[in-house]
Order: structure tokens, then C-alpha cells, then sequence
């Protein structure tokens, strides 16, 4: 009898795993399945998933790991986010098309570059009072002479020539020509507050300047005048590409943050060692800003030199022009609102050598794209101008 209660517990009990067996099988299957459906819906390479999150986690290791050679990994892995955030904005701007793509890049860099600088100010304390400035001229002139310099030679040797729209483009620069002489000159010639600097009334009114001015130009870009902003003409596969679904495109615009954030973030984190580097050279520390710069610039620079090399030099030129445009349009209100509730001094001015420069580059510009087409000369005037920019801010 006792053997015959045991024999019935262990069916019960075999029946029992055998039912949860199928229900496990029931339940979990479909779930796969539909998981498994998802992920080749997801049309992104591995490697722009992996690296972001690897970033974030040897970020989170650097209180347990401070060796030297581990500084290596993360300038690494800042390079591979950087690589990462230019594959995100290019799905994205897929996505949705001209010019929004590119305006969506643009304004995602720009956040980072503020969130960078307010952060060092406030961090930094009264030593900080010329990182603002040094950082976006920095980005305006690696933009206009480096960045664009370097895509106009690209396009030239491998097209000869390459158009444009003319009428975007010069709304950009009118534009960019105006907010960067209230914001980078004018604090040098008004005799309120010496040295440079804004006093707060100043300050308010040439972030209101500077906010109408960019607000108004992105009205014109984004509705009354998006044809302005569009290629004249299609040259390659990738424009008659379907664009990324649903799904690919909700996840990159979270990995373009994750990817920008985390740039950010280390490009913080190594600044010390940028600046010892800097300074152990002997070279000045404006360069430290042109430094940060050029690492929250590179996705930027990247998509642009991407698109210039599939023959599409109007997205580029969006990308580029509109980067200077929102950096310096957007940073300075933004540093303005920090100086006025902190009270923390704030100088705009750049100095006469750095003046002559960004004229220079300003009109060499203007005039470059003031035809409608581009060639190779053009790429060496402006990489020229970029490198003397360069040579001047290490050997003063």
C-alpha cells in the first residue's frame, strides 16, 4: 500500500513538470519567436550597440580602475561612441529626410556642448571664465575652415566639382556672420565693462539677439523655406535607399543620446589629462578647449565627410554650417543664464589675433560659397587657414 502511495506521487509529480514543461514551451516559443522577429527587424550593426554600453561601464569602472594604461580604453572607447553617434545621426536623418536630419544632429551636438561647457564652468569656478569663449570659437573655426575645408577637397578630387543650393547656404552664413560679431567681437569694442566682457544687461540682450536669430533661421529652414536646404539633384543609391523602419529608427535616436552622452562625459573625465598634456608641452590652454571641441565636433565632422563623399554636399553643408550655427546661437544664452545666476564673470572677446583669424575664415567662406559650386582649390584655402589657426593657438 505504501509502495503504491509512493508510485502515485512520483506520476503526479512527473505529470506536474511534464504540464509546466508544455507550459514553458507555450509560453516562452512565441516569446522568443516574437523577440527573435524584433532583432531582425533591428537593422544596426552590432558594434554601434556594443560600444555605447561598454563606454558607460569602463566609465562607471574608473573609481576602481586608475591605472594609466586604462585611460588608453576609454580614449578607445570614446573614439568607438563618437563612430557610433555618426551611424545613429546618418539613420536618423534617413529617416526624415532632409533638412531635419541633419537640423536633429545639429541640435543633439550642440545640448552635449552645452551641457560640457556649463558643467567645467561651474565645476571650474572663476578660472573658467574664458572656457565659453575659447570652446566655440574653437567649434566655429574647426567648422568653417577644417570641416568644411576638409569636405570641399574631398568632393573636389573625386568629383571636380559638386553644387549646392545657394540660397540655404547663404542664409546660414548671413546669419552665422551676425551672431558671431555680437558674441565673439563686439564685447571687445563696448566701453560699459572692460576686457571683454558683457555686463548683465548686454548679456541679456545679445542672448535674446542670438536666440531670434537662430529661431528665425530654423523657420526658415525646417518650414517656410525647407526647398532652400534640399540637393539639387540625386546622384546616388543611398538617396533612393527605403529608409529605416519604425523600430531601427526609435532605437538609434535612443543610442544617438546614449552615444553623445557618454562623449561627453569621458571627454570630461580625460580633461585633466588633456590639460597636463597641454600644458606639459608648453602650449597654451586655450588649446585644452580646442581639444574638447574637436571630440564633440567629430561626429559632426564624420556624417559630413561621409556625405560629401557619396557626392551630397548639400546635406554636408547643412551638417557643417548648421553646427557652427547652432553651437555658437545656443552655447552663448546658455553660458550667459549661468553667469548671471552665478555671478561668475563671463568673457566674449576674442583677442585681435583670433579676430583677424575668424574674419579671415569668415570671408574666405563667404566667398567659397557664393557660386553655387565647389572645387579643390577651395578645400586648400580653407584647410589652410585651419591649420594656421591651429599653428597660432600653440605657438602664440
Amino acid at each position: 500500500m505504501l509502495k503504491l502511495f509512493v508510485l502515485l506521487i512520483q506520476e503526479l509529480k512527473l505529470q506536474n513538470f511534464l504540464n509546466f514543461k508544455e507550459l514553458l514551451r507555450n509560453k516562452t516559443m512565441p516569446t522568443l519567436m516574437r523577440y527573435n522577429k524584433m532583432l531582425k527587424q533591428l537593422l544596426l550593426p552590432k558594434w554601434t550597440i556594443l560600444f555605447p554600453v561598454l563606454s558607460w561601464l569602463a566609465y562607471f569602472s574608473t573609481g576602481f580602475i586608475t591605472a594609466d594604461p586604462f585611460k588608453l580604453v576609454l580614449a578607445a572607447l570614446l573614439i568607438s561612441s563618437v563612430l557610433a553617434a555618426v551611424h545613429h545621426a546618418e539613420v536618423i536623418a534617413h529617416r526624415v529626410g532632409e533638412p531635419f536630419g541633419t537640423l536633429i544632429l545639429a541640435l543633439a551636438i550642440t545640448v552635449i556642448e552645452v551641457a560640457l561647457i556649463v558643467s567645467l564652468m561651474i565645476s571650474g569656478g572663476p578660472e573658467t571664465k574664458e572656457l565659453a569663449r575659447d570652446t566655440v570659437f574653437a567649434a566655429v573655426m574647426i567648422i568653417i575652415t577644417g570641416i568644411v575645408g576638409l569636405c570641399l577637397l574631398t568632393g573636389g578630387i573625386k568629383f571636380k566639382e559638386q553644387i549646392f543650393q545657394l540660397k540655404g547656404v547663404s542664409a546660414t552664413l548671413i546669419t552665422l556672420t551676425a551672431i558671431i560679431v555680437l558674441t565673439l567681437i563686439l564685447p571687445n569694442y563696448t566701453t560699459s565693462k572692460s576686457g571683454g566682457e558683457y555686463t548683465s544687461s548686454q548679456l541679456i540682450f545679445v542672448s535674446i539677439v542670438s536666440l531670434v536669430l537662430y529661431g528665425s533661421f530654423i523657420m526658415i529652414q525646417a518650414v517656410r523655406h525647407r526647398d532652400y536646404f534640399l540637393p539639387k539633384e540625386s546622384t546616388t543609391e543611398e538617396d533612393h535607399a527605403d529608409p529605416p523602419n519604425n523600430l531601427t529608427t526609435t532605437v538609434s535616436v535612443i543610442l544617438l543620446f546614449i552615444s553623445l552622452g557618454i562623449v561627453v562625459i569621458l571627454a570630461k573625465a580625460l580633461s585633466d589629462d588633456i590639460e597636463n598634456i597641454v600644458v606639459g608641452v608648453g602650449a597654451p590652454k586655450s588649446l585644452v578647449g580646442v581639444i574638447i571641441a574637436a571630440v564633440v565636433l567629430l561626429p559632426e565632422g564624420l556624417a559630413a565627410y561621409r556625405a560629401v563623399k557619396n557626392n551630397r554636399l548639400q546635406t554636408s553643408l547643412n551638417l557643417a554650417l548648421g553646427s557652427a550655427l547652432a553651437s555658437i546661437g545656443l552655447s552663448i544664452p546658455a553660458v550667459a543664464v549661468v553667469s548671471i545666476v552665478t555671478g561668475m564673470d563671463l568673457v566674449l572677446g576674442i583677442d585681435t589675433k583670433s579676430t583677424v583669424l575668424l574674419l579671415l575664415s569668415m570671408i574666405t567662406v563667404l566667398f567659397t560659397l557664393s557660386g553655387g559650386k565647389t572645387n579643390i582649390l577651395q578645400g586648400i584655402v580653407l584647410l589652410t587657414i585651419f591649420a594656421s589657426y591651429l599653428f597660432y593657438t600653440i605657438i602664440p
